[in-house]
């Protein structure tokens, strides 16, 4: 088993952009005109494809670019008991669109089971081999706290949850449940992704939760509470990284703000190992929040952008890094791209050959800076 740990200094979030044979593949399958066998054989092929690619751009992390799933975060809840879901329609209003998603709702009390993700990241672990490693993504627990109690789901939250410390409770024990699976299974790097805390920076954000009458620092305590109570009794050898987002979808975004109004939570106290942190525009803010880092952090500079084909000047992405480096020491930076490419299955507005450039710059920056 490989004993690499992440993040590294050129590294990803996780999500690719989905292959055209696996969206004819996912269109006859939901058509009938293929059964499942089939699907997963191309689904599979298509993963051993995706992870040739990274071993080949020379990252020494692998994931199955989420290609077993339609969304980033829901598809995770649906393997927990007691959440269900349905395709309305309905969606969360991005800046430029709509992103279409299931509704993903309580039907009872939140149990873990024995969660399908640990059996896709069986499929993708034997691919690691003395270079790389195999890490797999999941939700931050605080996304499903959230899920279960925006407006639109109180309600039905509320017939099994009278309180959010008892709804809190029961998600962080599904969750450490399932961190013990995916480490039974030979897990060693799990990631966190967590669009919770981008959500809540920014004046929309103080605007939306005072119409709604509620307390921003509440909020923040509930999210930092759900993720560390998660995290409690994890193995010392698993690495568990968080991934902070304001949303991808489309090549859109769900929130702008800088990290300042959060970072004496989620970046002094949250227990992960490491931050992959969305700095590749001004919608971000400045580094200055990154001095409350806790010292037993790394931080991981996502100064690349996936929404966009455009290629980032080498220069001008090497000075932001030791702009960053005034904040926290270089040796605990790392960089990447913002976030994934295909948050979702529609994917950003760019194309697989885009993609790889920008990974491959990824690298190259990272090896003319730490060497």
């Amino acid at each position: 088993m490989s004993t690499l740990q992440t993040p590294f200094r050129y590294d990803f979030v996780g999500s690719f952009l989905r292959p055209q044979a696996l969206k004819e593949a996912k269109a006859a399958y939901q058509a009938g005109t293929i059964g499942q066998e089939e699907y997963d054989n191309v689904v599979n092929a298509e993963i051993a494809n995706v992870v040739r690619k990274q071993k080949e751009l020379g990252f020494h992390v692998i994931t199955d670019g989420e290609f077993r799933r339609s969304f980033w975060h829901l598809d995770f809840m649906w393997g927990l008991e007691g959440v269900e879901h349905r395709a309305t329609g309905n969606g969360v209003q991005f800046n430029q669109e709509l992103a279409v998603l299931d509704d993903t709702y309580l039907v009872g009390k939140i149990r873990a089971k024995a969660h399908p993700f640990v059996e896709y990241f069986k499929f993708l672990k034997q691919f690691e081999d003395e270079n790389t490693v195999a890490k797999y993504t999941i939700p931050a627990p605080a996304q499903t706290f959230q899920q279960m109690i925006v407006p639109v789901n109180i309600e039905s939250t509320r017939k099994f949850y009278p309180t959010n410390d008892e709804l809190i409770e029961d998600i962080a024990a599904a969750y450490r449940d399932v961190i013990r699976q995916f480490y039974e299974a030979g897990c060693r790097n799990l990631q966190i992704d967590d669009c919770t805390w981008g959500a809540i920076v920014g004046d929309a954000a103080k605007q939306r939760y005072k119409a709604l009458g509620i307390d921003l620092e509440e909020v923040k305590a509930q999210l930092l509470k759900v993720n560390n109570l998660a995290l409690e009794g994890k193995p010392a050898d698993m690495v568990i990284n968080s991934h902070i987002c304001r949303g991808n979808y489309h090549s859109t975004y769900f929130t702008s703000g800088p990290y300042d109004p959060v970072a004496d939570y989620v970046f002094a106290k949250e227990k992960v190992d490491a931050l992959f942190l969305e700095y590749d525009d001004e919608r971000s803010g400045g580094f200055a929040p990154l001095a409350r880092v806790s010292e037993d952090k790394k931080v991981v500079l996502g100064l690349i952008t996936t929404k966009s084909p455009v290629l980032e000047d080498r220069q001008t992405v090497i000075d932001r890094i030791h702009e960053a480096a005034r904040y926290i020491p270089l040796e605990r930076l790392c960089l990447s791209p913002q976030c994934g490419f295909a948050s979702c299955e529609i994917g950003n507005k760019l194309t697989e050959e885009e993609q790889w450039a920008k990974l491959k710059l990824v690298k190259e920056i990272a090896e003319e800076v730490w060497g």
